[in-house]
Order: structure tokens, then C-alpha cells, then sequence
């Protein structure tokens, strides 16, 4: 935004060709180690601080945000005066929010392979749930899909969270979420491994309001 440049006045040279300016918390995305400086400057006093609420980066990939954790908290360490036990505490919080928060034991969770014993009735139950939202048999759910449903169920989600919400079960971070994904999400919580899932919440949540339609809207009635 308006800050851009005395982020930039505080970036430090990379060493390479390119980008020559701004080190990267994290390689696949584009937010550098000065926002980090920048932030503690405004606001941040605590990790979640620049992986939550500046860069947003836990919102668009947990696992990345964990993988930037012990780099921030370095930095933070240096220019807050942070002691080692400080430091462990910090990641311990840090990491203890993108798994209660974030999703990240829906991810290792579902990475266990959580053995698929359903009944072939469970199948279809999972299989019609799954087609509800792939309407066009692809294969694989993704953020247009999620769209377009709670669209048509006539709820408004922000898109910060639809990304949040598909980037919860989508384990190979393609975008997408195949049936072997959503099946096991739906094994993991049928046996108790996962207890909280904002994609399962999502949809039980919207197969109720149709649920609860009433006759006159939907132009039937006697």
C-alpha cells in the first residue's frame, strides 16, 4: 500500500540476479524479511502477529507460514531482545495457532492415512456429498466449485475464506481437492482424529439451511 516504500528502505540486497532487493520469507510467495521489521515497528509483538495479521501468509498456505516461523521469530528475537526460552515459547504459540486455527493437524491428520473402512452406504453418502459440489464430474473440487455452491445456497463467503477453507483439505497443495482427500478428511473425522474441520463445518452447516427451507419458498405447498 501506501507503505511500500519505507518497507522497501528497510529491505537488504539478496545476492542474486533476481529479485536483487527484498529477501523472501518464503520462496513461493512474494513477502519479505522487512515487512517482518516493518510490522514490529507498527504493531507486532508477537509471531502470529506477522504470519496472521500482516502478510496473511497461515491464511494462504499453513504449512508455509510454519516453514517462515523459526526465520520471523528470528528476527523478532533480535530486534525485541527475545531470550532462547522467549524464542521456544514463541514457536511453541505460534505453531500451537496454525493447528488449533489454521488447519495444520487437519493436514497431518489426514496425511496418517486414516485407514477407509466406510460401509458402501457411507460411500455414497460421501461420494453424493463430493458430487454436490464437483457438479461437473471433474474429479477434484476447487475454489470455483466452492463458489458456485455456497452461491447457490445463498451464502455469502468472504474469498479469503474459501481459499482458507479449500488450502484445509487440499493435502498436495495443487488448488484442488480429490476424492482420496475428502474421503480421507471424512475418515479422520469419523474416527475421531480430527475433531474440527471448517470444510466438513462448511457444508453441514449449508445441508441444514436447505434443510430448513420452507415450502412457500421454495414454490411448492398445497
Amino acid at each position: 500500500g501506501d507503505k511500500a516504500f519505507k518497507v522497501a528502505k528497510l529491505s537488504s540486497i539478496t545476492g542474486k540476479r533476481w529479485p536483487v532487493v527484498g529477501k523472501r520469507l518464503h520462496e513461493e510467495y512474494p513477502y519479505i524479511e522487512a515487512e517482518v521489521k516493518y510490522a514490529m515497528r507498527e504493531y507486532a509483538c508477537r509471531a502470529i502477529d506477522v504470519i496472521a495479521r500482516r502478510t496473511r501468509l497461515s491464511f494462504i498456505n499453513v504449512h508455509a507460514a510454519q516453514e517462515a516461523l523459526p526465520r520471523v521469530i528470528d528476527m523478532m528475537a533480535q530486534e525485541l531482545g527475545w531470550s532462547e526460552e522467549t524464542k521456544k515459547a514463541e514457536l511453541a504459540h505460534a505453531e500451537g495457532y496454525l493447528r488449533t486455527e489454521m488447519g495444520l493437524d487437519v493436514k497431518r491428520a489426514t496425511e496418517q492415512d486414516v485407514q477407509l473402512n466406510f460401509t458402501k452406504d457411507e460411500i455414497n453418502y460421501y461420494m453424493r456429498r463430493f458430487k454436490s459440489l464437483d457438479v461437473e464430474n471433474k474429479g477434484y473440487i476447487s475454489i470455483n466449485d466452492l463458489r458456485r455452491y455456497f452461491k447457490n445456497v445463498g451464502v455469502r463467503i468472504p474469498e479469503d475464506q474459501l481459499h482458507e477453507i479449500l488450502s484445509e483439505v487440499d493435502l498436495n497443495r495443487n488448488a484442488e481437492v480429490d476424492i482420496g482427500e475428502f474421503l480421507q478428511l471424512m475418515s479422520a473425522i469419523d474416527h475421531g482424529v480430527i475433531v474440527h474441520s471448517r470444510f466438513a463445518k462448511a457444508l453441514e452447516d449449508n445441508e441444514e439451511k436447505l434443510k430448513k427451507i420452507t415450502v412457500e419458498r421454495s414454490g411448492g405447498g398445497v
